[in-house]
């Protein structure tokens, strides 16, 4: 079963959340609420989300401050940011905001399904980063049982090393078909260079599995998908 990806939607207007929850059900995953940028940091502590939807204009901690403190933390200065502001103050209000941190910014009313087709990108995006970390996480234990025993278990090793080359080779076609699709669709920019960075990682755990095979020798370490 696959684990649906959680989307953090942060405001302080419960008649927003509710909005927003009514545009983003669709899309079929985990939607947590906010009601504070105070709120929104707790709620990063403990689970891990594709991407956050900020309202820029609340009392107490605004959006702009609770981004900072999101890219400060190591655990997520890299979940994508959309910043929704029912305010115009121009270039420098929507400079401001890119420069907090955003990956995009959205200006109310705004077009549901837009909103809903961004959304869905950076969740599919999350999906094939977490299939990623399966297949490496794989890898390094198949890595580690190889130091611990002998030559008696190289039938076994070898049929594992080809079910993760299946496995990799699927989350590799999606990830293009993914790419292309973006390129196609001229989506952000900042979609379009995540993916580019989902691809190397991809081509990383490719080298090391290659590395493996009988007849072109082994590596002892596996490279950091992180």
């Amino acid at each position: 079963m696959v684990q649906k990806a959680k989307i953090l939607l942060v405001d302080d207007r419960p008649e927003n959340l509710l909005a927003l929850e009514a545009i983003l059900s669709a899309l079929d995953q985990t939607l947590v609420r906010a009601s504070s940028g105070e709120e929104a940091l707790k709620a990063l502590l403990t689970d891990d989300f594709a991407v956050i939807l900020l309202d820029v204009q609340m009392p107490g901690m605004d959006g702009f401050e609770t981004a900072a403190h999101i890219k400060r933390r190591e655990r997520t200065r890299d979940i994508p940011i959309i910043f929704l502001t029912a305010i115009n103050h121009g270039p420098h209000h929507t400079f401001r905001g890119y420069a907090a941190g955003a990956v995009d910014y959205i200006s109310k009313p705004f077009d549901p399904w837009v909103l809903r087709a961004k959304v869905s990108v950076f969740v599919e995006l999350y999906m094939k980063n977490c299939q990623l970390r399966e297949q490496a996480s794989l890898l390094r234990l198949q890595l580690e049982g190889g130091d611990k025993s002998a030559g008696g278990e190289a039938k076994d090793s070898a049929g594992l090393l080809a079910e993760l080359s299946a496995r990799l080779a699927a989350v590799e076609e999606q990830a293009e078909a993914l790419t292309k699709q973006l390129n196609d669709e001229s989506t952000d920019a900042a979609a379009v260079a995540t993916a580019a960075h989902l691809e190397r990682k991809l081509t990383g755990l490719r080298r090391a599995l290659d590395a493996l095979e009988p007849g072109t020798g082994s590596t002892s370490s596996v490279p950091s998908q992180n």
